[in-house]
């Protein structure tokens, strides 16, 4: 997969420096080999806080260094522990009088790497204290967990003592109980791209793999993945076996790179209406804060809110990539304005059109992935889902609308479609149902009426015939509705308008005017597509229209 990178050799430097154009750091002069990077503002008389490994895991670790958390960074290559002379100019570069304490994840090389450098710096006079951290539990019989997320909250807690002034014995003693405390587990649907080297595609689709390292490591168990709920309740119920409720837990919520914010969102509602959701009482993220290159997934951590923790994680910091601690609350919800859509008309009953919104809801739903994979290939692939979306709201609310008053019936119509359906798709069609309903109020047949609100739709929407629009099939259809009442020829005319549209390589309205020719040609424009989808379906109904 190809990478917004220079060269797999200057990855690392590179993006240190990217970073230092813009934050109050510094880095010791040894590119390559020696890739330190610390705070220029660090008091000396104070415990310095060194922490660092593999490069990859960005922001951790270099994105977490200010006043309140990490004094140095000691960077290594993509996934590969920093030297033993790194970690000791790191260690010399910030350490004075109060000492230092480095905080390492627990691979074997971080340990031996750090734990060496530590030896030669105390044999220099440096008071140096070394915690490891060991939070990750996807091995609970391994004798030397892995150090993952659930570190960052040793960061932060130490760095706030460390910040306080409090002692080097004091800092180290509470970082390594933080450390103890501290629960991780992760979960991903597919593997990190590492530079220079070809992606491990080993988690197949439709599955999710629990407990996977940082570094792209197999996971401990691939199971079946369903949805967003039941893999967090999976996640969850392990993280919280055997733990005391106590005063309640701090929940971190990390990106592991490659998830998109939507989806952390979404991770994040889930697990705060889950049935531990009691037991969270505040939440750290969702971020990316120590990631696995692109990896398509996320982990949570746990530590328990003892007080003195919860006021050193929820205390500010100027560290960009902490994205601070929050406590949960109910959702507040605020009442509708009075006037979005003036008085609901009361529902009435009329089994014919029920029986034909029920129909044209049924065919939009129909539609959905056809109409998205057509519109991925010129657009953002979204239509099918957009109109699916509004014809599920409309087929849910059926019985609430007035379907024996036209007039009644349009308006709210296009009151549904301007709350259910997004996109301007939305708005165009919610103009075209109100103008309709203004249409018919004056004595208008609905078809007369349709054609009007059609007109205000073009109007307002500024898309005509031959723009590559769905008015390209929705025009020429009603027309010959309207002069021959035959429904088999509007959809006739409605397929020939949809399929011109193919042949138009150039849109001048909507977002296909974004588009180069290339990708326009021999493409149905999907609004086109699905006027004439519907059109054919009531081409094989009777008493449709009126």
């Amino acid at each position: 997969m190809a990478q917004f990178i220079n060269s797999t050799d200057t990855l690392v430097t590179d993006a240190l420096d990217g970073l230092l154009r813009t934050q109050p750091l510094s880095r010791v002069d040894g590119y390559p080999p020696i890739k330190v990077v610390h705070r220029q503002d660090f008091d000396s008389n104070k415990v310095a806080l060194v922490s660092g490994g593999g490069s990859g895991h960005e922001p951790a670790h270099a994105g977490f260094i200010g006043a309140g958390m990490l004094t140095a960074a000691v960077c290594g290559e993509v996934f590969a522990s920093p030297s033993v002379e790194a970690v000791l100019a790191g260690i010399l570069a910030v350490t004075g009088e109060g000492g230092c304490i480095l905080i390492v994840k627990n691979y074997t090389g971080d340990r031996l790497n750090f734990g060496l450098a530590a030896e030669r710096a105390k044999a220099m006079g440096k008071r140096v204290e070394m915690v490891v951290v060991g939070d990750d539990i996807a091995l609970p019989d391994l004798p030397q967990p892995r150090g993952v997320a659930g570190t960052l909250f040793v960061h932060k807690i130490a760095g706030h003592l460390a910040e306080q002034g409090e002692s080097l014995e004091t800092v180290a003693a509470v970082a390594r109980e933080v450390s103890a405390a501290a629960r991780s587990y992760g979960v991903a649907l597919d593997n990190c791209t590492v530079p220079g080297s070809d992606k491990d595609d080993r988690i197949p689709a439709g599955s999710a793999e629990l407990g996977l390292g940082i570094h792209g490591e197999p996971g401990v168990q691939t199971i079946r993945f369903a949805d967003a709920t039941s893999l967090c309740d999976t996640l969850l119920s392990t993280l919280f076996e055997g733990q005391d409720e106590g005063d309640g837990h701090v929940l971190l919520v990390n990106n592991l790179g490659g998830t998109t914010p939507l989806e952390m969102q979404i991770v994040l509602d889930v697990l705060l209406r889950s049935a531990l959701a009691p037991r969270i009482r505040s939440v750290v993220g969702p971020a990316s804060m120590m990631t696995s290159m692109d990896m398509h997934g996320f982990s949570l951590s746990i530590l328990p809110a003892k007080a003195q923790w919860l006021i050193a994680l929820q205390t500010p910091v100027a560290v960009n990539a902490w994205p601070g601690c929050s406590h949960t609350h109910p959702i507040a919800i605020t009442s509708m304005p009075e006037g979005m859509h003036g008085e609901a008309a009361l529902a009435s009953h009329d089994a014919d059109m029920a029986a034909l919104i029920a129909d044209s809801c049924s065919a939009f739903i129909a539609m959905q992935a056809d109409l998205n994979a057509l519109d991925a290939k010129t657009g953002d692939g979204d239509t099918g889902s957009t109109v699916a979306t509004a014809a599920k709201a409309l087929q849910a609310a059926t019985t609430e609308l007035p379907l024996a008053d036209t007039t009644a019936l349009l308006k709210a119509i296009g009151d549904r479609l301007s709350i259910s359906m997004g996109g301007s798709s939305g708005v165009l069609l919610a103009i075209l149902f109100s103008a309709a309903s203004d249409a018919s109020r004056s004595g208008n047949t609905a078809l007369v009426s349709l054609r009007a609100g059609v007109q205000r739709m073009v109007e307002y929407g500024g898309a005509a015939l031959g723009d590559r629009t769905m008015v390209d099939a929705l025009v020429p259809a009603l027309d010959e509705l309207l002069a021959s009442g035959n429904v088999q020829r509007a959809a006739v005319e409605a397929r020939a308008g949809a399929t011109r549209t193919g042949a138009m390589v150039q849109a001048r309205s909507g977002r296909s005017a974004y588009v180069p020719e290339s990708s326009l040609k021999g493409v149905n424009d999907p609004g086109a597509e699905a006027v004439a989808r519907f059109f054919e379906m009531l081409a094989t109904r009777k008493d449709t229209v009126g």
